[in-house]
């Protein structure tokens, strides 16, 4: 039985994936099954890394979902439209689906699933989280067997390279995105990485995975790594932490439907799993019972490590085809069964640690104003250093003890307002793990 593939898309990854279908030598003997079928690019005329039969390309990407040849519909073209559109028809032409496409899956996975499951049909994400890092079906599969308390995940190559050459060389975080795009590790516009976007779809699919109901990605917290600065890297070393930008999804404490679900750099203790994932790697921290942790390491990008998931998915639609047929019903350890949305707890709720980094002027009763200000809002100071001067005001770095979000704002509202100091200003705020 042989299994036939369609492509929408032939850059990197579709490059990636169109060459491993076609050197399958010591690899699955799966691989022999299945061959490209058709491959849907922008332009006929393009140079290309591959050669492909010029009768297998077209322009018309909705002809290959609509082919009745085609069994595998895999969608690398990225993107919210025309992928969604594409993606719909292919369901609705009685396609599986293979996808890389985080930002389709994080927004419209709900439309999308229902779609499958009522045609019967699997839609396959392995490489949309994480590069070449198998971390979608041991959360299926591997790890079903446990009650999973919270995911915490470096799972942006960009903002990890970004925050790892600025701790190495002491840089600004503007000089060194420069460097990154110059390299390729950044694109010409870098908001969807530097700002968080990316890393919050990635969190919206794995906590939905790991928790067992679907995520309102509009209701995940996100804050990029922007006003990280050099300062901060700095300090933050002394102190014995580094700064990485955490995708965090976890159960909230004594609310057992709620999850916390958010975004955002972080000050983790050097001695902690994810500190020394450095560069464009990528690492995921799973947690639960009866496993404990279990963390997963690999490339977050890149031709390779991506087609290696795409494919992966591919040879896991043809087993089942292969094996049970076309007209089967759904494996439920790959199809996606959940219908309801998990409740999301709001970011003012959430307990944490806080790292604050205040200019003000130098006078007599600064510091013991600032202890007097949080502690009227409950807030627990773990320490308090003045570590010298910036343009002759002095430069206090403030770490607390866990605090609720809610009240570690009202302190620092306080403290902005407090009019008898010269100058205060808070040059910086950022989350302690």
């Amino acid at each position: 039985m042989a299994f036939k593939v369609g492509l929408l898309g032939f850059g990197t990854v579709g490059t990636g994936t169109a060459a491993i279908l076609r050197d399958r030598d010591r690899r699955n003997p799966l691989l022999q099954d299945i061959e490209i079928g058709r491959v849907g690019v922008k332009s006929l005329d393009k140079p290309r890394a591959i050669a492909l039969d010029p009768d297998l390309l077209t322009t018309d990407l909705e002809s290959i979902v609509t082919d009745p040849d085609i069994d595998i519909v895999v969608e690398l073209i990225g993107g919210l439209e025309p992928a969604r559109s594409l993606i719909l028809k292919a369901i609705a032409a009685g396609k599986h689906v293979v996808t890389a496409n985080k930002a389709v899956i994080a927004r419209y996975g709900d439309e999308l699933y229902a779609a499958a499951n009522k045609a019967g049909v699997y839609i396959l994400l392995e490489a949309s989280v994480g590069g070449g890092i198998p971390i979608i079906k041991p959360l299926k599969e591997s790890l079903g067997a446990n009650r999973i308390s919270q995911i915490t995940g470096i799972v942006n190559g960009t903002t990890n390279y970004i925050l790892t050459q600025m701790t190495e060389e002491g840089a600004d975080f503007d000089a060194v995105l420069t460097e990154a795009q110059q390299l390729g590790y950044a694109e010409a516009d870098p908001t969807a990485d530097v700002d968080g976007l990316d890393a919050a779809d990635k969190i919206a699919i794995l906590a939905s995975l790991a928790f067992g109901g679907r995520i309102d990605r509009e209701a995940i917290y996100c804050e990029g790594i922007r006003q990280v600065s050099a300062e901060d890297i700095s300090y933050a070393e002394k102190l014995g932490f580094t700064i990485k930008l955490l995708a965090i999804a976890q159960k909230t404490e004594n609310r057992d439907n709620t999850l916390q679900v958010r975004v955002h750099p972080t000050l983790l203790p050097n001695a902690h799993p994810l500190a020394s994932i450095n560069g464009v790697y990528n690492a995921v921290l799973v947690e639960g019972e009866p496993i404990g942790q279990v963390m997963f390491f690999g490339p977050g990008a890149g031709e390779g490590p991506t087609a290696s998931a795409v494919v992966s998915d591919i040879l896991a639609i043809a087993g089942i085809l292969k094996s049970a047929g076309k007209n089967t019903a759904l494996n439920p350890l790959l199809s996606c069964s959940h219908q309801d949305y998990s409740a999301i707890a709001p970011m003012e709720e959430v307990v944490t640690r806080f790292y604050a980094r205040f200019l003000c002027g130098d006078r007599p009763g600064v510091i013991g104003h600032l202890g007097t200000c949080f502690g009227k809002h409950e807030v627990s100071l773990e320490s308090v250093v003045q570590i010298g001067f910036q343009d002759k005001l002095a430069e206090i770095v403030v770490v607390t003890h866990d605090v609720q979000e809610k009240n570690f704002r009202q302190a620092l509202e306080e403290v902005r307002s407090f009019s008898a100091l010269d100058s205060i200003s808070i040059a910086s705020v950022l989350r302690v793990f």
